[in-house]
């Protein structure tokens, strides 16, 4: 089974350039941060999500007006993403030259979203450091077709029998197991991911991003020495704003932070769980292991997707620049499009992109990235098992 990439993540014989011939394609200027654009756009986000949550103020809170819940919770966290990406950015150092600033903002930011900042921003080096990592991978490792279960989140072919069974009901089975996934995943996978370490790599143990001492520690810890400190410090932010929304809750109601605050907050979530999932992941994306993974390897195997006009504008285009993203995260998202063109033309056989619209690409690896077997072949890939679906 191929993606609208058609099997080409899995062709043989190519050649993998180094780091720095990869960073030396992409032109000079694309590196340079311009802290008065970076400003720009986060007062952008800011503002317009600002704007969304004065509209829900005028929406009573009764039954009948539901609808008009629904409708306000998904603007409202969809333009949020915006101030999450702005923050993601300054976590990389693509935001400014101004240290102090770059982290006043992605602190700010994050903890507005209830993201423990530097947490997050160690936890993320990490996956950008090994993407598509089987053991030392960080967010969305798949489960591997493997008795190994110290190296690997290892599946038994029980599970995977439970899997056929539900596609062997017909397209009634599939539904039901397409819709359990996205359900685990872009409701539960974010909260799921920060304190209990889900789907991280499985030489870190079950891991939170709100203790340092959860998970392995030594070599393999998710946050050695110095970074153990500033989870704490993410931690202050953290219970700050929860105190804020409680303090609110008890002057005007439970209703106004749940519905103003907490529903669009659980959209915001969705769009991020989201994106990471799908730049990483499709039935014919491998992942590798030990020496067979180097970082070309690993950062080649991004994924740049169709999200819009729309979204590209709100979400500061992250997820139809993410190849670029990946290769150098210290590029500003408003040079990530020149950049983006630049590999295309250099890398035209390593580049991925996948036209595939993308309801349609999650509702296929919702449905078919469960687990991954190791490929023969030169590249020593794990494969997602799609036999018999």
């Amino acid at each position: 089974m191929y993606s609208g990439l058609n099997g080409k993540a899995l062709e043989s014989g190519k050649v993998w350039p180094t780091k720095k011939e990869v960073f030396a394609a992409i032109p000079d200027h694309c590196y340079v941060r311009d802290t008065g654009k970076s400003m720009f756009f986060a007062a952008q986000s800011l503002a317009l999500t600002l704007a969304c949550g004065y509209a829900g103020t005028l929406i009573p809170a009764t039954p009948a007006a539901a609808p008009l819940w629904a409708l306000y919770a998904a603007v409202t966290g969809t333009v949020a993403t915006g101030m999450w990406v702005v923050a993601h950015e300054c976590g990389h150092r693509a935001f400014s030259d101004n240290a102090k600033l770059q982290t006043a903002v992605g602190y700010v930011f994050h903890t507005l979203l209830l993201v423990p900042y530097f947490s997050w921003q160690r936890s993320h080096a990490v996956h950008h450091a090994r993407t598509n990592h089987m053991s030392e991978g960080e967010t969305h490792v798949p489960y591997a077709v493997s008795d190994d279960a110290e190296q690997f989140h290892a599946i038994g072919e029980a599970k995977l029998a439970k899997r056929r069974r539900f596609l062997a009901d017909g397209p009634l089975g599939r539904v039901k197991f397409g819709f359990n996934r996205l359900w685990s995943h872009l409701v539960f996978g974010w909260p799921a991911y920060l304190i209990g370490g889900a789907t991280g790599g499985p030489i870190r143990g079950k891991t939170s991003h709100f203790d340092p001492k959860q998970g392995t520690q030594g070599a393999n810890a998710l946050f050695p020495g110095k970074f153990a400190d500033k989870v704490y410090w993410s931690d202050y932010g953290i219970a700050a704003m929860c105190a804020a929304l409680v303090a609110w809750g008890a002057v005007a109601g439970w209703q106004a932070p749940a519905l103003l605050y907490a529903a669009p907050l659980a959209v915001t979530n969705m769009w991020l769980v989201l994106y990471t999932w799908l730049q990483h992941t499709d039935v014919d994306v491998p992942h590798f292991d030990g020496d067979d993974w180097t970082w070309a390897k690993g950062t080649f195997m991004t994924i740049d997707r169709p999200y819009g006009t729309v979204f590209d504008f709100l979400h500061h285009g992250i997820g139809s620049t993410h190849v670029v993203h990946h290769i150098n995260h210290e590029i500003p998202h408003y040079n990530a499009w020149e950049a983006t063109e630049a590999i295309k033309a250099k890398y035209p056989d390593l580049y991925l992109y996948d036209p595939t619209p993308v309801h349609e690409a999650l509702w296929r690896v919702s449905t078919h990235c469960v687990a991954v077997e190791k490929k023969d072949g030169n590249m020593g890939a794990w494969v997602f098992n799609t036999k018999n679906d």
